[in-house]
């Protein structure tokens, strides 16, 4: 592996350090992304069981916070309506939409940037081939010092290649995790506002 690092020369450092740090993200989105901390299937039945017949206090809600994004949302609902009993409905939707956005930005972190290196790194194994070719075409100068020195021509060409293979290992499951993810939260917000609908109109039965 370090052979062919060497062989690909400097411009391949860009695209290992790009590596690492989408391997990273992938592997932190997998653990922060993990349904028990997102949305557990549950979670919303008990707190319709536990709001069957009246609100819970404070200490309840503060517990339902800490369980997850989803708890998160549904406690912000109703602590709004421990806070004013007799908040409208549109007050609260507005309450726990605002907490939604919230919780949005948290399960969207980093995704942007695993979508970043899915499109800068081809053009960082492009920007390789291209210093490969400038030397490539340099040793075959006249008047070079290294003219027809074919073991120049060879490095020159490994560059090339070496960088633009190596930009598509790194773009390809990169773009791959990047798409995965985004489908994953699009489908945890989903399943946030419907939650937090099914709460509101419970809610709003529960105060009649």
């Amino acid at each position: 592996m370090f052979s062919i690092i060497q062989a690909a020369g400097w411009p391949i450092w860009p695209l290992i350090a790009c590596s690492i740090v989408a391997l990273a993200i992938v592997i932190e989105r997998f653990i922060s992304l993990k349904t028990a901390k997102v949305a557990p299937p549950r979670l919303l039945d008990e707190v319709l069981s536990v709001t069957k017949s009246t609100v819970p206090g404070p200490d309840v809600v503060a517990q339902l916070e800490k369980n997850s994004a989803l708890g998160q949302v549904l406690a912000s609902g109703l602590r709004a309506v421990n806070a004013n009993p007799h908040c409208t409905e549109d007050d609260l939707r507005a309450t726990m939409e605002g907490s939604g956005r919230l919780v949005a930005q948290r399960l969207e972190q980093y995704l942007s940037a695993l979508g970043t290196i899915a499109s800068a790194a081809p053009m960082l194994g492009l920007f390789g081939t291209v210093v490969g070719m400038i030397e490539i075409f340099g040793s075959q100068a006249p008047g070079s010092t290294g003219g027809g020195n074919p073991a120049q021509l060879a490095h020159g060409i490994s560059i090339a290649l070496y960088n633009t293979a190596f930009g598509l290992v790194v773009a390809i499951p990169a773009l791959i995790f990047w798409r995965y993810f985004r489908g994953r939260v699009d489908a945890y917000l989903l399943t946030l506002e419907l939650s937090s609908e099914h709460l509101v109109r419970h809610l709003k039965a529960l105060r009649k």
